[in-house]
């Protein structure tokens, strides 16, 4: 699960295993593969890296991530 924040300020904990796309459009709006759609507050890279450090959390992205994606990961961060 990631913390992100709706637009009025509640916090609202998702799957991050049920994202399929996370757009910015000007504000955040993440798509579940359920349909249902969540706009909030934090900006696609903020959620792409909550993301990655939950899939990192539970030993997905180890699993799918090669050596060379870790090493462009870490000199952008």
């Amino acid at each position: 699960m990631i913390l992100v924040t709706r637009l009025n300020g509640t916090k609202l904990h998702l799957n991050a295993l049920l994202i399929e796309t996370v757009e910015e459009m000007p504000d955040t709006l993440i798509t579940l593969t359920t349909g249902k759609k969540y706009i909030v507050t934090e900006n696609s890279s903020d959620v792409i890296r909550a993301i990655r450090h939950y899939l990192r959390s539970i030993g997905v992205l180890a699993a799918i991530t090669s050596k060379a994606d870790t090493q462009s990961e870490g000199a952008s961060s």
